[in-house]
């Protein structure tokens, strides 16, 4: 298939009397999941990204968990606060600095779990990515899990529409380890806001197995496995590494194994649905030199996804939905240099490719874009 007839074959089918050619799996609209908040706008998991994705349309509010020392779950991206928190301009921590393993790599940094929420809440939260705007870095303290429940029902209440949250377990393997599960404690937090039923507007997401398996038996909510990914080869192939918790126990499978028609009939048997890096869908390869480097194409002195092209999709939604399982791929950016080139430079026209495969929500850093396009996609 020619490079420039990729993207257009699959916004084809979304034409006239095409537009079932890939249903979601419910029949219903995709779903727009708030990623960490409004992260395209203001610092990861503050009440205030919350409230602005929520303001712009999005379905899902999506809270990553981690655990104080004394046992609190609160919401940052990563256990080290390194680089979400001011903790680097607080003198009275500087001793509490220190080396340590996640998942089996050494980061350098501060812990979640080497800190009381007291001490946390004399933090404030900054942007971890330095392409974006840190106008915002101090203005806003981390926040506990408790709290993001607390605006989900007032928000809920005040746009008159049930807003869904859509917490992560980070690490629950390692903090299983440290004497801090996540799991009843998270349980417990969805009891005292009536969300842990069958029909909540709650999905749990993970990247291991094995706490799924161990929540299925303590909820009835929707459960998610994240299928992850390290890096796109130049030739589109996908590297794709593998759960910690089959690290520890010795379980020879990849990420991608378990998108196998066999994989998914397992993840079935303990999630709802799947959440793959969108690449597993829909990858991208690169021009290469004669030493199989990549080619910076479009000549801006940077090698990114400006200069890749699409591939085919994949069968990875097709196969999931006829396993029963739904599909969220994540992470949705406006940033140009994370689109490839078929999509000149418009995020609406990657949203548009990715419902066009029929998936069932999509995490995004702009919930607006992708409310903006879903209603495009809609309308079609």
């Amino acid at each position: 298939m020619k490079k420039w007839s990729v993207l257009a074959a699959i916004i084809a089918a979304m034409g006239a009397g095409q537009a079932l050619a890939a249903p979601t799996l419910t029949g219903k609209p995709p779903l727009v999941l708030g990623h960490r908040g409004a992260a395209g706008y203001l610092p990861d998991h503050t009440l205030a990204g919350y409230s602005k994705a929520i303001e712009m349309g999005a379905d899902y509010i999506e809270p990553d968990l981690v655990s104080t020392k004394d046992g609190v779950l609160i919401v940052r991206h990563e256990p080290n606060i390194k680089d979400t928190s001011d903790i680097a301009s607080h003198p009275e921590f500087a001793e509490r600095k220190r080396k340590f393993k996640i998942d089996g790599v050494e980061e350098e940094g501060w812990f979640a779990f080497d800190f009381t929420l007291a001490e946390i809440k004399t933090l404030k939260a900054i942007q971890p990515r330095a392409d974006r705007s840190a106008a915002y870095n101090g203005q806003f303290e981390i926040v506990t899990f408790d709290e993001v429940l607390a605006l989900r029902a007032a928000k809920s209440k005040e746009t008159g529409r049930e807003i869904g949250v859509y917490p992560e377990t980070k690490h629950p393997t390692l903090h299983q380890q440290l004497g801090l599960p996540l799991e009843e404690k998270l349980i417990a937090a969805l009891k005292k806001y009536n969300l842990n039923r069958k029909n909540a507007p709650v999905f749990i997401q993970s990247f291991e197995t094995s706490n799924l398996k161990a929540l299925r038996k303590l909820t009835p909510v929707k459960l998610v496995f994240l299928i992850d990914g390290n890096d796109v080869r130049a030739d589109g192939s996908i590297d794709s590494g593998k759960p910690y918790d089959f690290v520890v126990s010795g379980d020879p499978r990849s990420f991608a194994d378990m998108l196998s028609p066999a994989g998914l009939k397992e993840i079935k048997q303990f999630a709802d649905g799947i959440g793959p890096w969108k690449p597993y869908l829909i990858s991208w390869k690169f021009k290469t030199d004669v030493d199989g480097k990549k080619i910076d194409v479009n000549g801006d002195q940077e090698i990114d996804q400006r200069d890749a092209t699409l591939l085919p999709p994949s069968s990875v939604v097709h196969d999931a939905h006829k396993a029963g399982l739904l599909v969220h791929p994540f992470t949705f950016r406006n940033e140009a240099k994370l689109l490839a080139a078929d999509f000149k430079g418009s995020p609406e026209a990657e949203y548009l490719a990715y419902f066009a495969l029929g998936v069932d929500g999509v995490f995004s850093d702009f919930s607006d874009t992708a409310v903006a396009a879903r209603k495009r996609y809609l309308a079609k």
